[in-house]
């Protein structure tokens, strides 16, 4: 037989099992039950009908490419989840157990489509995911809760698991509540039928930002509260945080159109209520007085306490995903949405939107982002394509996370428009500099700045119509002036002088 390569590219030995474990009773006997050729994934992926294995989805694109990371090509004839007919058997690997504890350790209840999703999206099919929880399963450590309606076999953590996943979490990420076996009368086990719709949509939308590389299963935390000054608590279905992904800290709603519309501008509201809360000891004045200023009054507010620093202008973003009934419901919500919490999102112009600043101020507004599991399924590259829109702006304007949280109409925008502001004001002061520019009265030349300077510092100066040139020259012709006057002076003075000596001479010989 040939051999075949492990469940995950790039694990190591160590990790790895070395070959899967043939069947002699249950080999292959087709060309039809071999893995297909050229690397490429079996499509349709039929679902996978063994008697202890839940069966796979098809609702995810054949090729998923992870957000920042290059598709994965494979050799052929080798393919990480075998079809069912080929009746051969993964070898789980110590690093898959313990990933699935943490995850379960986590979110408390999830099916092995989810796992798959969010802990190893680059397997082509969950047939690996499936085998580690069998044998979590015969270790003791994990059981079946329920078969849900869609088939999917829903997991839970023993009481062994529960201790072994809370040591296995790092201290930081709260390990959910222990799931305990709901008996019958006669002390049975029976399945529990309390997993509803929207818990599994919440678990969903984790695996499939996961799987598209925002973040890890312990980068998620469910049903945070956010504590309001009257009393109320506002819990958020989940909140993740991906520093790596450029998303350091996100709230998420999930909603699957069955909640009025109301309620959720309502939540809007909570949370823009909840980010207003000042830190303990922060002094009022201070802050009031730091609205006023851009990101610096949130040094004063509790939130900066409890999540990073955003990246952006603005609040921690919520995202709202959508989910259920019709697409046109869908869209239609979210157009209501979009209407009736426009306050909590939309920002304050910037002042100076007369002299053309069109730019938004959002340092106090609540960024909010929807999108759609239906949305996400249906792409390519799941949650990192273009399946985000951010309210407030077109609707067909579909785009990236990172670019639906970004705000190039902000204050970069802001930065730009009042550069160009100054450069046009300083322009108009320069036309109405040069209209009230003074102009010689001798020549009609212009007063250069220095000359113009000079006539306002000395007001008492004169000849004040006269530009520097022709002022010089009116000076040198008053000096030319005075030394023609000094010259006249003096020679008429030489000639009465000698007129006086020729006469003293003419005195002194007639008295010889």
């Amino acid at each position: 037989m040939t051999a075949v390569p492990a469940c995950w590219p790039g694990e190591t030995e160590d990790t790895v099992p070395t070959a899967r474990i043939p069947d002699p009773v249950r080999e292959p006997h087709s060309v039809a039950d071999q893995a297909p050729a050229g690397g490429v994934d079996q499509v349709p992926q039929a679902p996978s009908m063994g008697p202890s294995i839940t069966p796979s989805t098809t609702s995810s694109p054949a090729r998923r490419v992870s957000a920042g990371q290059p598709e994965q090509n494979r050799a052929p004839g080798t393919f990480d989840n075998p079809s069912e007919s080929s009746r051969q058997t993964w070898k789980p690997t110590h690093a898959r157990r313990k990933e699935v504890l943490k995850a379960l350790g986590v979110f408390q209840r999830a099916t092995a489509d989810q796992l798959w999703r969010m802990l190893r999206p680059g397997d082509a099919h969950d047939r690996c995911t499936r085998d580690t929880l069998n044998a979590l399963k015969r270790d003791g450590k994990v059981r079946v809760e329920t078969r849900l309606e869609s088939g999917h076999q829903l997991w839970v953590l023993t009481e062994i698991g529960h201790k072994e996943a809370k040591q296995l979490l790092p201290k930081n990420v709260r390990i959910s509540a222990l799931r305990k076996p709901k008996l019958n009368a006669q002390g049975e086990p029976v399945a529990d039928d309390g997993y509803d719709e929207h818990a599994a949509a919440v678990t969903t939308t984790a695996a499939v930002l996961t799987g598209a590389g925002f973040g890890t299963s312990l980068s998620w935390q469910t049903e945070i509260g956010h504590k309001l000054p009257y009393g109320y608590t506002q819990y958020a279905d989940l909140t993740m945080r991906a520093p790596d992904a450029r998303v350091p800290a996100m709230l998420l709603e999930v909603d699957r159109v069955t909640e009025p519309v109301d309620d959720l501008v309502a939540k809007v509201r909570r949370y823009s209520e909840w980010f207003e809360v000042l830190a303990p000891k922060a002094d009022k004045d201070k802050a009031q007085a730091a609205r006023h200023k851009g990101a610096a009054v949130h040094d004063f507010r509790l939130w900066s306490r409890v999540y990073p620093a955003t990246g952006h202008e603005g609040y921690v973003p919520l995202a709202f995903v959508f989910t259920g009934k019709t697409k046109a419901q869908r869209e239609s919500r979210i157009r209501r949405l979009e209407e009736a919490a426009r306050p909590y999102f939309a920002g304050e112009p910037y002042p100076g939107r007369a002299s053309g600043i069109t730019a938004v101020d959002y340092h106090q507004a609540l960024p909010v982002v929807v999108t759609e599991l239906e949305r996400i399924m249906a792409d390519p590259r799941g949650a990192a394509g273009k399946v985000w829109r951010r309210l407030g702006r077109g609707e067909d304007e579909w785009q990236t996370l990172r670019e639906a949280l970004d705000n190039p109409d902000g204050d970069r925008l802001y930065a730009v428009q009042r550069k160009e502001v100054h450069r046009r004001q300083a322009e108009r002061e320069a036309v109405e500099r040069e209209a009230r520019r003074p102009v010689c009265a001798r020549c009609g030349a212009t007063f250069t700045d220095d000359r113009w300077d000079t006539i306002r510092h000395y007001p008492a100066q004169q000849h004040r119509e006269l530009c520097e040139p022709c002022l010089h020259e009116h000076w040198e012709q008053v000096q030319a002036e005075k030394a023609a006057r000094r010259q006249a002076e003096e020679a008429a003075a030489r000639e009465v002088a000698e007129a006086e000596a020729r006469k003293n001479r003419g005195w002194f010989g007639r008295r010889r």
